[in-house]
């Protein structure tokens, strides 16, 4: 790596102050013209001619031996105390025409004798040229131990905090970022503009994605080493306007899986899904939006089912859990290992149940459904609000109604709650006062209870929650439920027949474990309202 990137990254991480004085110039009384710029000598050696160029800085020595930095903005007075650190020498700084200051810098990097060619046969050659030498110094900064060590603790941090994804944000003044703890996103770190693009590159690095490609959104995946823990990173990144943007999905190998009957179930919702999990065939839909807990309840379900009598076998995107016993699969689409193509296989595989990570298509839905009529057990998910709504976008999917009547055996929906934390919880009567807070406690029905609302400690880090819990909805498709389905009657008509046969829904759910003082009913209304 260029020493001068080196330290610039450097003091950029430690955001020291350099031990050498700078002072600014006044606007007026100093402004340098290109004739009081070229009479000096340029200290670009030692400093990024890449960086200055992205920051319009011109550093030289004028005749007098003084270091002086010409820049066109106050903003750019903050790095003046980059440039004194990398050259461990008091810098004054100027202000000149930003005109001048890039005709100083093509100057001293020897770019005005191209200048002629640059419409001649060689101008194309030349642009390509530059752009790779940019491209593997920006490889070089981030490569280098200080972006590598930085973005190792980012890593590191969020998984002490036990955090499910990283956001690295670019702003006007550098890049921040979030992580997402218990569903709700935190800020944790800022660093310098300097830092943005090496950053997010060491990011990309890890996915072995394209770091010159900055106009078009990427995605990959890494596997890792963070201390003790092995943890797949799913990364995709975003061009804004202040840079590119990249969102890090942590997945550790480490965590277990749940066991069943450790979900969090009612007594009835448990006895539903256990009675279809032993059905010889059909299909079980689990269904919620991104990151409700479908995977979890899913790898607990097949907790249940894997034992020597039985294959199992997987299509993932990614596994997420490791099972011992169960035959996983990961997508590929780049080699044409797709949900649809890995289910037609293995019903050459002789498998007795199916795990599909997602029916995201119509061809992957109908192979699902074929295999769950042949004498399969099928499990998979579904992005839907409701349980009922899964009944509404596998016909979107176009599976026939009859069809899908007779596979269907179960449909559960979930959504995940924050816990309160146990050592700083308060409780509070549910009175008419309480009721004047929010015009929706009325629905609720439950005056005169006791609930229990978030405080706040060291332990829970003072948001007062501490873990999260699923809340469910189940619907037990039945012969009455069935016939709806056949004739196509509509989503409404069919909760309701599920709610007159039992089903809990997620509200009501979720009032449950804030009456028992597992969650607040700000936190439960914050989740389900939407339902």
């Amino acid at each position: 790596m260029h020493s001068g990137a080196s330290a610039v990254l450097a003091e950029a991480l430690s955001n020291s102050t350099a031990q050498t004085e700078v002072v600014a110039a006044n606007d007026d009384a100093a402004r340098a013209s290109f004739v009081t710029l070229s009479s000096g000598r340029p200290l670009i050696d030692q400093l990024s001619p890449q960086y200055l160029r992205d920051n319009g800085i011109y550093v030289y020595e004028s005749a007098s031996g003084e270091v002086r930095a010409a820049i066109s903005n106050e903003q750019s007075l903050r790095l003046i105390d980059t440039v004194a650190w990398t050259l461990q020498r008091p810098v004054t700084a100027e202000f000149a025409n930003a005109d001048d200051i890039a005709a100083s810098l093509r100057r001293a990097c020897g770019e005005d004798t191209q200048q002629a060619r640059s419409n001649g046969p060689l101008a194309t050659t030349g642009r390509l040229e530059n752009e790779e030498d940019a491209v593997e110094r920006l490889r070089d900064l981030a490569s280098g131990a200080p972006v590598v060590r930085a973005v190792n603790e980012i890593i590191e941090l969020a998984l002490e905090r036990r955090a499910t994804d990283i956001h690295l944000e670019p702003a006007r003044d550098g890049i921040r970022v979030r992580i997402r703890v218990d569903g709700i996103l935190t800020t944790v770190r800022t660093f310098t503009v300097e830092l943005a693009r090496p950053i997010v590159s060491r990011v990309k690095i890890l996915a072995s994605l394209n770091i010159a490609e900055r106009r078009l959104p990427q995605d990959g995946r890494s596997r890792t080493r963070i201390g003790n823990a092995d943890v797949d990173i799913r990364i995709a990144t975003m061009p804004t306007a202040f840079g590119e943007a990249a969102i890090l999905r942590l997945l550790q190998h480490e965590k277990g899986v749940k066991e069943f009957s450790q979900l969090g179930l009612s007594s009835r919702d448990f006895d539903t899904f256990s009675r279809a999990l032993k059905a010889p065939h059909g299909m079980i839909v689990v269904t919620g939006p991104t990151g409700s807990g479908k995977t979890t309840t899913l790898a607990a379900a097949l907790g249940t089912l894997n034992d020597a009598t039985r294959k199992i076998l997987t299509i993932e995107d990614p596994i997420e859990y490791e099972i011992d016993g169960v035959s996983q699969s990961q997508v590929k689409p780049a080699i044409g290992l797709t949900f649809a193509s890995a289910l037609r296989s293995f019903l050459r595989q002789d498998p007795d149940v199916i795990m599909v990570g997602e029916m995201r298509d119509t061809e992957t839905a109908r192979v699902g459904i074929q295999a769950s009529l042949t004498g399969h057990l099928v499990l998979t998910t579904l992005h839907t609000n409701t349980a009922a709504a899964a009944i509404t976008r596998l016909i979107d999917l176009q599976i026939e109604p009859f069809l899908l009547s007779a596979s269907l055996q179960c449909i559960v929906a979930q959504r995940l709650l924050r816990l309160l934390c146990p050592h700083c919880r308060r409780a509070v009567e549910v009175d008419a006062d309480f009721l004047r807070r929010d015009p929706r406690y009325l629905a609720l029905r439950i005056e005169g209870a006791r609930v229990w609302e978030p405080g706040h400690c060291q332990r829970c880090g003072g948001t007062g929650f501490a873990g999260r819990r699923a809340v469910f909805e189940v619907i037990d498709v039945n012969d009455e439920l069935r016939h709806l389905i056949t004739r196509g009657a509509p989503e409404a008509e069919i909760e309701a027949r599920a709610k007159s046969n039992g089903m809990t829904t997620l509200i009501e759910d979720g009032v449950r474990a804030a009456l028992a003082g597992e969650t607040s009913l700000d936190e439960v209304l914050r989740v389900t309202a939407s339902r």
